[in-house]
């Protein structure tokens, strides 16, 4: 039997993603608060950076979904407190290469031990096979949504 359509916004399943993307997120950002001092746009930035700098501000951006203003006003806070480095790119002189101090690499690996396990707690509420079709549905869902974009 197929799914009814969606009757209110409540039942519109982008909607309800979203809810739950965003109770995600608020989770996330107290816990990284309370135990690590940085928001969630910085913590964003550290775990990028942790895992794939050098990195340049627009890339930075694009890959945590950030837009460049609320990405650079993230990034210079970071700077400020030491954790994150600037330097010249490599293949442009004109771009700036921004790469985690030895003190944002030390924040970095608690930030990312604390997500690590609140990703397990996420992974051990469902069952493998739930678990399967969770994966399959996201990887679905993005090509879909991608695919909109473009239109």
């Amino acid at each position: 039997m197929p799914n009814p359509p969606p009757e209110t916004i409540r039942d519109l399943l982008s909607y309800r993603i979203h809810r739950l993307a965003n109770a995600l997120s608020r989770g996330a950002a107290r816990r990284y608060r309370r135990d690590f001092g940085v928001s969630l746009m910085e913590w964003r930035i550290l775990a990028l950076l942790g895992g794939f700098a050098p990195m340049t501000l627009r890339d930075l951006a694009r890959e945590s979904g950030l837009d460049k203003a609320q990405a650079s006003r993230a990034v210079k806070a970071l700077v400020a407190r030491g954790l994150v480095e600037r330097a010249t790119g490599a293949q442009d002189a004109r771009e700036v290469a921004l790469r985690l101090s030895g003190e944002g690499a030390r924040l970095q690996a608690g930030l990312m031990e604390a997500a690590r396990e609140r990703d397990a707690a996420f992974r051990g509420a469902l069952t493998e096979e739930r678990l399967a079709v969770v994966e399959e549905a996201i990887r679905v869902l993005m090509a879909e949504a991608r695919r909109q974009a473009l239109e």
